[in-house]
């Protein structure tokens, strides 16, 4: 399958923003993109760097403008889109949502993200209340996507739950980067390790991973872009730079899964019955 992905550095300008994407979204398309995958958030900065009630006005409904807006694009084009919303559920409730719309621009199906983190700099809990609908692959023309989203990229139990529930390829938007304050060798080591662990997501469950993230730097917070394309053993079948915006389309094998899980048969093997201590928080 085709895969498209935009790698962008964000404005405070939030419809030029979405203008650049949907230019872009097009130029993939016309280059036989099936499938277009954005970064956490892309409609403006990330803006979980500080705790401001203000900020909480950014957030729209699903349905919404911005579901209009890619779904347009994606009944135009004929393809699938994933796009990274700030939800408002309800007054004073508020999801950090990814949104799959189908080639006839209806939305196929939402993931509300699970893990919030908090950290400086990510003050993710103070805007977003953790996801409800567990981790259900989306189902699409294109195939069945389990998406997540960007601090899920850490827990292997969300990529297993989504492979156990029939997810052909594993999706994250995503918005990290480094900490300035930090060491370069240490920036480095955090980079890689991100990267690492969403590819033993792909060696573990033998499915391809799709990793999306913003690149820039926004109020001092350098983006570390890599966004990347991984198949069912880990192997890089793209990685973008550090520093650069990207769109480009890789082709991927969907139907590989199949023989690497044939070799390597994790999902048999697996000792499900000792298991059980996996739903403590910590096995004192």
């Amino acid at each position: 399958m085709k895969t498209g992905i935009i790698q962008q550095h964000n404005t405070p300008d939030i419809e030029a923003n979405k203008q650049r994407l949907a230019e872009k979204i097009r130029k993939l398309a016309h280059e036989g993109a099936e499938l277009v995958v954005l970064q956490e958030l892309h409609n403006g900065l990330y803006f979980c760097q500080v705790e401001d009630v203000n900020l909480f006005d950014q957030a729209e409904p699903i349905p919404g403008p911005s579901t209009e807006f890619f779904g347009a694009l994606a009944k135009e084009l004929q393809i699938v889109i994933v796009t990274s919303l700030f939800e408002r559920r309800a007054a004073g409730l508020y999801h950090n949502t990814a949104v799959v719309l189908e080639k006839d621009g209806s939305i196929a199906g939402i993931y509300r993200k699970m893990h919030i983190p908090d950290d400086p700099g990510y003050y993710e809990k103070f805007y977003f209340t953790p996801g409800d609908l567990g981790f259900q692959p989306i189902q699409t023309s294109v195939g069945k996507l389990g998406v997540l989203v960007c601090w899920d990229q850490w827990y292997p139990e969300a990529a297993r739950l989504m492979a156990l529930a029939g997810a052909e390829m594993l999706i994250y938007p995503t918005a990290i980067g480094y900490d300035p304050h930090d060491t370069r060798d240490e920036q480095e080591r955090q980079r890689m390790a991100w990267q690492t662990v969403q590819r033993g997501h792909a060696v573990a469950n033998g499915l391809p991973v799709i990793t999306v993230n913003r690149v820039g730097d926004e109020d001092g917070v350098p983006f570390w872009g890599t966004s990347f394309v991984a198949g069912p053993q880990g192997e890089l079948l793209y990685e973008a730079p550090t520093d650069q915006e990207v769109e480009t389309v890789i082709d991927v094998d969907l139907k590989r899964s199949e023989q690497v899980r044939r070799w390597w048969p994790f999902l048999r093997d697996r000792r499900i019955e000792s298991y059980t201590n996996l739903t403590s928080r910590f096995i004192d």
